[in-house]
């Protein structure tokens, strides 16, 4: 980066913070970006460089912390939890929460519900780090690799005793 980078870290701190703040909102790049202080394009492109994942997957990240707490601390009923944590539908947060965590929203309080007694010795900042979603790969990424794992399965049980066409089978022997 250039000698401004302390100045674009600070406001890229600034947007971070708010979105922290409140996770529920609506945070378009644009809004994030006009917040900043910067064009979208620089916005979105510095926010990924100095934070690892770009803003929508952070926020995501947040929400689904937030909604995880809410799940395992809370009897709310999760339509509730899902419209305080600034989703628009049941559906969207089930599908996300899904691909993000591995679970449903109900399947994960459930499990919690379930360990929470062999957890109560362990110190919550610790619980809080081991719950954090890894978002290092888009829920999109996660979507093509299990399409990709399921036809690699289809094509090994092919490749048993067929050829595959627009293939030439080599011949060993006399030539």
């Amino acid at each position: 980066m250039d000698t401004q980078a302390p100045e674009l870290l600070r406001r890229l701190l600034r947007a971070k913070d708010r979105m922290d703040g409140a996770p529920h909102e609506e945070w378009s790049v644009q809004r994030l970006a006009h917040a900043s202080g910067v064009s979208e394009a620089h916005f979105a492109r510095s926010f990924k460089q100095a934070f690892g994942v770009p803003p929508h997957r952070y926020l995501l990240t947040r929400r689904i912390e937030r909604a995880t707490a809410l799940l395992r601390d809370t009897d709310r009923p999760i339509i509730d939890i899902a419209f305080d944590t600034g989703w628009a539908s049941l559906g969207t947060f089930g599908r996300i929460f899904r691909a993000i965590t591995g679970e449903s929203p109900r399947a994960m309080r459930e499990r919690a519900r379930a360990a929470a007694n062999a957890l109560d010795r362990v110190p919550g900042c610790f619980l809080a780090a081991a719950h954090r979603p890894d978002l290092a790969t888009s829920v999109l990424e996660k979507r093509r690799q299990a399409a990709d794992a399921t036809m690699g399965s289809i094509d090994k049980g092919r490749s048993h005793g067929t050829r595959r066409p627009g293939r030439r089978s080599v011949r060993a022997g006399p030539g």
